[in-house]
């Protein structure tokens, strides 16, 4: 018990995980919203609006702020962590879903490639995220913990 109660108290960790599965959550109601598309699936996948691991980065990286101060060795290395993870989101991660996206098309088409008896199944295409998604998943992990932090914990 005495384990279950050092996690409950722990609010960084709290945070990140509450923000990650909200910031999943609510790629479904914002898809369906804007391209009229109810996909519950979304809430298990990668990429999209809000980025998931933009807001679970900058939810860690604030709640440490808060709870360790913003000159603690902690917060800088969750800052660091975090200004990586957000642009490898937005960089390598988009790029490897738009490689994704273009290998599936040619796959696809008439013209075919040689593969050395490859047997090509689709490779998943929404991996990444464009920078705007990245900026409103880090602005959501970040209101995010403020909130937590009020509610639960101040």
């Amino acid at each position: 018990m005495t384990f279950i109660k050092a996690l409950a108290g722990n609010f960084p960790l709290i945070a990140a995980s509450v923000t990650i599965l909200l910031a999943q959550l609510v790629k479904v109601p914002i898809v369906f919203i804007t391209q009229r598309i109810w996909n519950p699936q979304l809430g298990f996948s990668t990429g999209g609006m809000p980025s998931s691991h933009s807001a679970a980065v900058t939810s860690l990286a604030t709640a440490i702020g808060i709870q360790e101060g913003l000159s603690s060795v902690a917060f800088a290395i969750a800052v660091v962590i975090a200004a990586i993870t957000m642009f490898d989101a937005q960089g390598i991660r988009r790029h490897a879903g738009i490689h994704a996206s273009l290998i599936n098309r040619l796959m696809t088409t008439g013209d075919r490639v040689e593969t050395d008896g490859y047997t090509h199944k689709a490779l998943k295409e929404l991996l990444g995220h464009k920078p705007i998604e990245v900026v409103v998943g880090a602005l959501f992990g970040i209101v995010s913990s403020l909130l937590i932090y009020g509610l639960f914990y101040y």
